[in-house]
C-alpha cells in the first residue's frame, strides 16, 4: 500500500504562484509513475503533469509553460510548481502514483484562484 498526502493548496490571486507537495509513504519502493491531476466543479478529473521514474515528463496543454513537476527521491515527495495562475485553474488537485501497475490517489488539495 502507498499513502499519499498533498499539501500546499490555498487561495491565491490571479497571476500568483503556488507549490503543491505530495509525500508518499508505505510501500514506496517500486513506484514507477507520479502525476498531478485536477478536477474543477462539474468537470472530469484531468492530467496536469506526469513524470516517469526514469524522468520522462509530460504536461497538459492547459498548463504547459506555467507548471513544473519535480520530485525529491530521498523524501519520496513529488512537487507541482504553478505560476501565473488563472481563475480557471481553480480546482482540487490530486496526487497520483502507480506502483507495479496499481494506482493510488491522494485525498486532494483545493486551489482557488480569485481576487
Amino acid at each position: 500500500q502507498v499513502q499519499l498526502v498533498e499539501s500546499g493548496g490555498g487561495l491565491v490571486q490571479p497571476g500568483g504562484s503556488l507549490r503543491l507537495s505530495c509525500a508518499a509513504s508505505g510501500s514506496t519502493f517500486g513506484i514507477d509513475y507520479m502525476a498531478w491531476y485536477r478536477q474543477a466543479p462539474g468537470k472530469l478529473r484531468a492530467l496536469v503533469a506526469g513524470m516517469t521514474i526514469s524522468g520522462h515528463i509530460n504536461y497538459s496543454d492547459s498548463m504547459k509553460g506555467r507548471v513544473t513537476i519535480s520530485r525529491d527521491k530521498d523524501k519520496n515527495t513529488v512537487y507541482l510548481e504553478m505560476n501565473n495562475l488563472k481563475p480557471e485553474d481553480t480546482a482540487v488537485y490530486y496526487c497520483y502514483v502507480t506502483r507495479i501497475g496499481r494506482p493510488y490517489w491522494g485525498q486532494g488539495t483545493q486551489v482557488t484562484v480569485s481576487s
